[in-house]
């Protein structure tokens, strides 16, 4: 049997994640912080993914782009099956979200949810919208009648 090899810091991750384990049965009122290796084999009522987007999962950086397509295929694979650890660690509820844009330096670039979360196949009518776009279309159609009340009297 082969034994996967861990970093230094997926080591320390893994202890910090089983020491809140630990806590947590003193305190149920708790949140756990986890990146998707050290959440491996464990579970939360309710896990929230956070940053869902191309180029965070799957992570590319600038020598992806020029890498060998296998690799390129191979990496994907792996960022795949992470996706897969976070889903999976969910019991009761599991929220997924990402962004529509983030800050590059001074500038802010449009940002792209990841393929995976298409891959999910989600049911339409559990995925809810920001509640800020909803916010700002009321806004926004409020602003318009009462724009036309005023120009019709």
């Amino acid at each position: 049997m082969l034994s996967e090899s861990k970093t230094l810091l997926e080591v320390i991750q893994t202890i910090a994640i089983l020491s809140t384990l630990t806590e947590k049965e003193k305190d149920s009122d708790l949140v756990t912080l986890s990146t998707l290796h050290a959440a491996k084999g464990l579970e939360w009522p309710h896990v929230v993914m956070i940053g869902v987007s191309e180029g965070l999962l799957p992570f590319q950086n600038e020598s992806d782009l020029d890498a060998d397509p296998l690799v390129q295929a191979s990496k994907i694979e792996e960022e795949r099956r992470l996706m897969y650890v976070g889903i999976t660690r969910a019991q009761r509820t599991l929220t997924v979200s990402w962004s529509r844009r983030k800050k590059k330096g001074k500038e802010f670039v449009q940002v792209k949810p990841s393929r995976f979360i298409a891959e999910m196949a989600l049911d339409i009518n559990k995925v809810q919208e920001d509640p800020r776009e909803r916010l700002r279309a009321l806004r926004a159609e409020f602003a318009q009648r009462v724009s036309e009340t005023n120009t019709s009297t």
